[in-house]
């Protein structure tokens, strides 16, 4: 399997430690940066490139994942979830790894360098590898409402929205529709 990396300098060390254990285990490391420590780097553009690519693999067929790196994840989850098609999850546990896959279809992960050990993040990318989609269909639409809110904006109707006498609150309001 293909896996994009990237990072800030606060995981620097951190992804290439983990860069070296996905290698030993037989898959295809693309690291998106930084290349250098700089502890005043930004983030946003490594995890996006990064994001970008597992999209473009896994739109040409290609399987493909993505694993982001900062001192808490957090920044790297938003930077990645803002490429259409990414669905990143914060991954603090194996339970979390677990779920991001099998019920969310999450195609990167981020983890906080600084929150984990090294062994503690290999057992978490490793459980997010080998866990697959559960496929069940509750997920299959969740997944499927978040993709049409990308492309069009569009959500399902909200059902507080009805008022008495079945007029819609978007009805009433003349700035909506």
């Amino acid at each position: 399997m293909r896996i994009h990396i990237a990072t800030d300098h606060a995981g620097l060390e951190f992804s290439t430690q983990l860069q070296h254990h996905l290698a030993e285990q037989g898959h295809d490391v693309v690291d998106h940066g930084p290349i250098e420590y700089d502890p005043l780097d930004d983030y946003p553009a490594f995890c996006i490139r990064a994001a970008q690519a597992v999209v473009h693999d896994q739109d040409a067929g290609i399987p493909t994942l993505g694993i982001v790196f900062g001192g808490s994840g957090n920044g790297e989850q938003i930077a990645a979830n803002k490429v259409a098609g990414v669905r990143a999850a914060l991954v603090w546990s194996i339970a979390t790894a677990e779920l991001a896959r099998e019920h969310n279809d999450a195609n990167v992960i981020a983890i906080g360098a600084r929150q984990h050990t090294v062994q503690e993040a290999i057992g978490f990318i490793d459980r997010f590898i080998e866990t697959p989609f559960s496929g069940e269909e509750r997920h299959a639409r969740r997944i499927a409402q978040l993709a049409a809110f990308e492309v069009d904006g569009s959500l399902e109707p909200d059902p507080r929205a009805t008022l008495a006498g079945g007029e819609s609150a978007d009805a009433m309001d003349p700035e909506a529709g």
